[in-house]
């Protein structure tokens, strides 16, 4: 039921509290609002035919559209999930629409100078292409109804409605934009989840590497900024800003384990007296929280204790040094997984003949599928199925390039190892700590193997392969990228984000060489051999790939995952970070990227953070960013056939020219 002005505070029968045509107090926000991303918020509809608002109660009325639906024009839900998609259109995209459709938040801001004072945020949802005047109209229509000491600030929804608001003076509507508001916040989702564990704050990474080594599974670690090489523990807390898609967040997904940022531990920590302590520790998008227990709760082993992962037999027979774009997926029993994974990207840009609509073919209920939203993304909007399938290729081909180099097979690693009695010795002496399980010689062991590795002769057959593989660009003395391809990362259950070691700044042959040797030895680094160790990937079953390619200077460079990580059942936007210069930058926590997300199914985009860098990228630039999601978005449909839900995690660069280069492509762990 809707409830008239005089009956505002007191509940229908129902229990339905939606008030038609009153003005907004505080009281009355309050006693209607849900919570959203952790603030109040109200859902409203405003009326332009009948010239009033509904404030609606939001226990009630999760959706406004079905509101709209069913409450003001009589339909039922069944006539309106039948032609759901044109009457959003109606809603949110029509010019003339007769309903303009938003949420009100409350916020505080805690670097004001009351920061107490409560305002209110009036914005649309992301999809919602409103003009400039409608916009305007809008935000008066709302501000005329709010009780005048609550102050107003409308927050432009999309990169669009940016541009539609240049125009307009802020002194007739007043604007917040999304990192301005949400830039500061005290707590932030980076990986949602649950843990019981003993809470260790770190204040300086001089602290943090004096205890590292008695860490352990049950400990929840907190400090500014985690580093790489932390070991498998309960639960992250960041104390300073980081992105969803660092390495660590990459790790926590992976390992199903809460991560957050929580700028205000020092005050927990400080009244709750945490540190050392037992805690329950949640993460979830709108509520973060850690109780401290009683005592050491009954803590059993995490599941990982017991898990095996499966790692391919790796095949060391005859395989010769080979182009990236020789190379399909099949071949990362031989190459490593990243090499292949090129190669197969290699094969979907030139063959032309992929299916790369198979992620708007799922049913999305009450949708039978995505595809008239993807042909509208691809301006084709009566395509065939044959047409829509050859423009989705033909879009991601134009919009992104494959990355040019070779691939060393496993074959060569494994006769580099065996050239060398000692470094068999030393791999011996490895398999038997393991197999005892004599952890505390762990580490001297990898130290000692991965020495003899960076400084064991290359064999002669192994050097003329490495150097006849790109005898050009030694030549010319041109800088070389060397990268690791092993059989043991981007498997199910076993990410190994960073893990492994790449080299950006090879030259010559010399170089090339130690380069090589380099990324060999990572395998044997004692975190590496640990992880590996601790869910059933044996030694003896792991070998390293090397990817080898021209260095191409980048104006941008970043990485993207087809997901939103920390809203998981988000199935529309595209998250994408990026900074100046390498992706690396954006993944090891050195700058905090600018960060986005695409909307691939009805469009549009906004920014979530400006980073570091202290100002968003140009419109043109975000423009060609969200071409590049929704790439992104129609190589998920390839590379994760066997669910076209699962996300996919891709490293890029951005050339002087605008080009895109896709430089690694891998499953995202989820």
């Amino acid at each position: 039921m809707t409830l008239a002005l005089d009956d505002a505070e007191t509940p229908g029968a129902s229990g339905d509290r939606t008030v038609v045509g009153a003005n907004l107090s505080l009281p009355l926000f309050r006693a209607l609002s849900g919570t959203l991303a952790g603030h109040p918020y109200l859902k409203v509809v405003v009326d332009r035919t009948e010239h009033t608002w509904h404030l609606l109660d939001t226990r009630v009325h999760p959706f406004h559209v079905n509101y709209i639906a069913t409450r003001i024009l009589g339909l039922t839900l069944d006539e309106l999930d039948a032609d759901l998609d044109a009457f959003n259109t109606s809603v949110y995209m029509d010019p003339e629409r007769r309903f303009l459709l938003g949420v009100l938040s409350l916020h505080t801001d805690e670097r004001a100078e009351d920061p107490e004072r409560p305002f209110l945020v009036l914005e649309t949802t992301e999809a919602d292409t409103m003009h400039g005047a409608l916009l305007e109209e809008f935000y008066r229509y709302v501000r005329g109804r709010v009780d005048g000491r609550l102050p107003v600030l409308l927050k432009p929804a999309n990169h669009g409605q940016e541009h539609e608001l240049a125009s307009v003076s802020e002194a007739v509507v007043p604007r917040i934009l999304s990192h301005e508001l949400f830039g500061h916040r005290t707590r932030t989702c980076l990986n949602p989840g649950e843990a019981e564990g003993r809470l260790r704050h770190f204040r300086t990474t001089k602290e943090y590497e004096a205890a590292a080594a008695e860490l352990g599974w049950s400990d929840i670690v907190a400090m500014a900024c985690l580093p790489d090489d932390i070991p498998r523990v309960a639960g992250f807390i960041n104390t300073a800003p980081i992105t969803p898609l660092s390495h660590t967040n990459v790790l926590a997904s992976g390992w199903r384990i809460p991560n957050a940022i929580v700028r205000d531990l020092d005050t927990l920590v400080g009244q709750d007296g945490l540190d050392g302590a037992w805690v329950r520790y949640r993460v979830a998008e709108d509520t973060i929280t850690l109780e401290r227990l009683a005592g050491p709760p009954v803590l059993h082993k995490p599941a990982w204790h017991q898990q095996r992962i499966r790692v391919e037999t790796p095949l060391l027979a005859e395989a010769p040094v080979l182009a990236l774009h020789r190379l399909r997926r099949a071949d990362r029993d031989s190459y490593g997984t990243k090499a292949a994974n090129l190669g197969e990207l290699h094969h979907v840009l030139d063959s032309r003949t992929a299916d790369l609509t198979t992620f708007y073919a799922r049913p999305r209920p009450p949708r039978a599928d995505l595809l008239t939203h993807l042909a509208t993304r691809l301006g084709e909007p009566w395509a065939s199925p044959e047409r829509l399938r050859a423009a989705a290729v033909e879009r991601v081909a134009d919009t992104v390039r494959a990355p040019e180099g070779v691939a060393l097979p496993f074959r060569l690693h494994h006769l580099f190892l065996t050239s060398s009695p000692a470094l068999q010795q030393g791999i011996g002496k490895l398999k038997m700590a393991l197999e005892l399980e004599a952890f505390d010689v762990l580490d001297p062991l990898c130290l000692h193997l991965q020495h003899l590795v960076r400084g064991t002769p290359m064999p002669d057959e192994v050097a003329r392969a490495v150097t006849g593989a790109v005898p050009g660009l030694l030549a010319d003395g041109r800088r070389l990228v060397v990268r690791s391809s092993s059989n043991a990362e981007d498997l199910p259950g076993f990410s190994a984000a960073g893990i492994y070691d790449s080299v950006t700044t090879v030259r010559g042959t010399e170089q090339l060489m130690d380069a090589v040797r380099q990324v060999w030895a990572s395998l044997l680094s004692p975190r590496s051999v640990r992880l590996r160790h601790q869910v059933g990937i044996s030694l003896d079953d792991t070998y390293m790939g090397v990817i080898i390619q021209e260095y191409l200077p980048a104006d941008l460079g970043g990485v993207l995952v087809t997901c939103n990580p920390t809203r998981r059942e988000d199935f529309r936007n595209v998250y994408l970070n990026c900074t100046p210069g390498s992706p690396e930058r954006v993944v090891d926590g050195t700058v905090l990227p600018q960060q986005y997300l695409y909307n691939t199914v009805e469009g549009g985009g906004r920014t979530v953070d400006i980073g570091s860098a202290g100002v968003d990228l140009p419109p043109t630039t975000r423009a060609a960013l969200a071409e590049l999601a929704l790439a992104g978005r129609l190589l998920q449909s390839h590379f994760s056939q066997e669910d076209p839900d699962d996300a996919l995690d891709v490293e890029w660069l951005m050339t002087a020219d605008g080009t895109f280069r896709l430089v690694q492509i891998r499953p995202y762990s989820r």
